[in-house]
């Protein structure tokens, strides 16, 4: 299945593609009631009581069908309608006269009636039927104190499509929000189900497939994905039985000084391991021996500063290039960022490397653009937030994509729902990562990672969206109390595991 994310509006098209070509829409909304009466039947016991919350749209009318397929197998169905019926439309009206079940209004005016948490004691699932994912605005009044009351309910919650007060688009909380045990949700995912907080309030999440065909994609032309292999596994670059170490690229990782060499090693096994066929970490003179009594596969070049860097990477064999990590903060470090830009390599810049440019980001993205050779970034909010200074209140897909853009680079912005996204603006949205990957060090691997795939002349999106699933995999892997020094030997699981999808 395509890994395509689908915002509200794109989930509309969809919709009014599949009814032009003949399916009407009552029939795509009793297939999606369907759907949800057989997860909600999976969390209540035969017989159980299962409240529905029905708003005034098509969600509403998911709960309509979802109440009266229910009802017929047995279930204590109560439902229960935000407004009157009167102003019901549609399919959602046509559902509603179908059901004949009785039902009860919760509001008057602006008020509920009576006391929600009475009403829902007992309840063994409550069905969020409300909003979905089509919310425009925050929730306050009536709905915000159903919202409290729901969350504040024993029954097992299943929300249709999204948890009302969720934004299908970007994740956000609309004032307040339903807390899900699941959630159902049709055809597709919606980048809400996936950006943090909105990711955190869905609980399980299930696609139903309810008559729309994957072919409308072509019309619809979406641009944001789930970062899973089937996004870019036709990128990953395959070991030929006639291939060598030399026609799987050379990376290089630049080693700050003396005191700060770990992060670097770090990196460099990291593109070792990812597939690069030689690896260079290019270290200072003073850090020489440091770095020599841990290294064994990696090969080690004594550079001495930004001066050095012209002739050191006059052999075009060395294709890639990692700087960043540990390498320390000011003009020495702007100095050789420039000096490698210059020299047209694939590049992936990290951490100092980007902090030292905070003063001036315009020169680096000039820089980035002018070279026109494929270059990633690798920031946190931190580092983003000091490039990128007026994109703070966009939302974490939107800044992505302007930072993209606007530095002529591939982002990957970190976190738990780390966004990797393109100058042209494809985004992926990353959900593998665990927990512990929050360790020092960590982000060092991610980088060289991707360093390691762009030396296999991997496109720079499809390296980043590599690296990052392989790295969630490889934290996956490597489980609970892992430090960054176990993520390199971790990546052996998963490269099998695509390796053997590829066989």
């Amino acid at each position: 299945m395509t890994a395509a994310l689908l915002t509200p509006d794109e989930m509309g098209h969809a919709d009014r593609l599949t009814i032009e070509s003949g399916l009407s829409g009552l029939d795509l909304m009793e297939c999606a009631g369907s759907a949800v009466a057989g997860i909600a039947a999976k969390h209540a016991p035969l017989g159980g009581r299962i409240h529905i919350l029905c708003g005034p749209g098509n969600n509403g009318g998911d709960g309509f069908v979802a109440a009266r397929l229910l009802a017929e197998k047995g279930y204590d169905v109560r439902v229960d309608l935000m407004k009157s019926p009167s102003g019901l439309k549609g399919d959602a009206a046509a559902a509603f006269e179908a059901m004949t079940l009785p039902f009860e209004i919760l509001t008057s005016g602006d008020q509920l009636i009576g006391n929600m948490a009475d009403r829902f004691a007992g309840a063994d699932v409550i069905v969020d039927a409300v909003f979905g994912a089509g919310l425009d605005r925050a929730l306050s009044g009536p709905a915000a104190e159903l919202v409290e009351a729901v969350n504040g309910s024993s029954a097992a919650i299943i929300a249709v499509d999204l948890p009302s007060g969720i934004n299908g688009a970007t994740g956000e909380v609309m004032g307040s929000a339903i807390k899900a045990h699941a959630t159902i949700t049709f055809f597709l995912k919606k980048p809400g189900h996936q950006l943090f907080p909105g990711r955190g309030f869905c609980g399980s999440v299930t696609v139903a497939q309810i008559g729309i065909e994957t072919g409308v994609l072509e019309k619809i032309g979406p641009v944001t994905y789930e970062n899973t292999p089937d996004l870019w596994l036709a990128s990953w670059p395959r070991p030929a039985v006639g291939g060598h170490k030399y026609s799987k690229g050379h990376a290089v990782v630049f080693s700050g000084p003396m005191a700060r060499t770990g992060a670097a090693r770090l990196a460099a096994m990291a593109a070792l391991r990812a597939g690069a066929g030689l690896v260079t970490l290019a270290s200072p003179p003073d850090a020489m021996m440091v770095n020599a009594a841990h290294l064994t596969a990696v090969m080690l070049k004594k550079v001495s500063g930004a001066e050095a860097i012209p002739e050191f990477l006059s052999d075009p064999r060395l294709n890639a290039v990692l700087i960043g990590p540990g390498y320390g903060i000011g003009a020495d470090t702007k100095a050789a960022v420039e000096a490698i830009i210059v020299k047209g390599r694939s590049l992936v810049l990290d951490a100092d490397a980007l902090t030292s440019f905070s003063e001036n980001p315009q020169k680096l993205f000039d820089l980035i653009k002018e070279s026109g050779s494929p270059v990633i970034l690798t920031p946190h909010d931190g580092e983003f937030q000091r490039l990128f200074p007026d994109l703070a209140g966009l939302d974490k897909l939107a800044r992505t994509r302007e930072a993209a853009c606007r530095s002529g680079a591939v982002l990957i912005l970190k976190g738990p729902d780390t966004v990797i996204a393109a100058p042209d603006g494809r985004a992926a949205i990353n959900c593998n990562a665990p927990p512990f990957l929050a360790t020092a060090g960590s982000g060092d691997v991610l980088a060289g990672i991707a360093a390691g795939l762009l030396a296999q002349e991997v496109p720079a999106f499809e390296a980043a969206c590599q690296a990052v699933w392989l790295h969630g995999e490889a934290g996956l892997t490597a489980g609970p109390g892992l430090i960054a020094e176990d993520l390199p030997a971790a990546l052996r699981e998963p490269l099998r595991h695509l390796w053997t999808s590829l066989a």
